[in-house]
């Protein structure tokens, strides 16, 4: 039997994981037909979508940031300002992205994940269905991930 001795490294080291994304990556690709079909087609890479809505004094009133991938809009981050809630902002710049998604990148999907103190109800008012949750992350805090069918 051949013993190999190995030393486990925990320090930060962009260089590795880059390398490992590669070879992820590069697995992934021979295990999956279907990524193995996007490999090298605008569809494989994280394309960025930004949305701003800027107040009557330029400033940032809400915004919303995400990517596109493969058939999917992925939302990052919305946010509207205080004092502008309530006026149908979330709405807009939400609308807005999946708009953008399905008409310009060919998006048929969206996915976003929410606290339970944030907003599960307003995506759920958006057509957006929770397809999972996860309680206690963080401790005290459910977490959801909701998808959309788009068009």
């Amino acid at each position: 039997m051949v013993c190999r001795m190995f030393r486990l490294e925990t320090e930060v080291d962009k260089a590795r994981r880059d390398l490992l994304r590669t070879r992820l990556r590069e697995t992934n690709s021979t295990l999956s037909p279907v990524l193995r079909a996007l490999r090298g087609t605008p569809a494989e890479e994280h394309r960025p979508l930004h949305v701003w809505i800027m107040d009557e004094d330029g400033t940032l009133a809400g915004g919303l940031v995400g990517y596109t991938w493969t058939a999917w809009l992925h939302v990052n981050l919305l946010w509207v300002d205080g004092r502008h809630r309530g006026r149908g902002l979330g709405s807009r710049l939400l609308t807005e992205a999946e708009h953008r998604a399905a008409t310009e990148r060919g998006c048929t999907a969206a996915r976003l994940e929410t606290w339970d103190f944030q907003a599960p109800g307003f995506y759920t008012r958006q057509g957006y269905t929770v397809v999972c949750a996860i309680e206690d992350y963080p401790p005290g805090v459910t977490e959801y991930t909701l998808t959309k069918r788009l068009g």
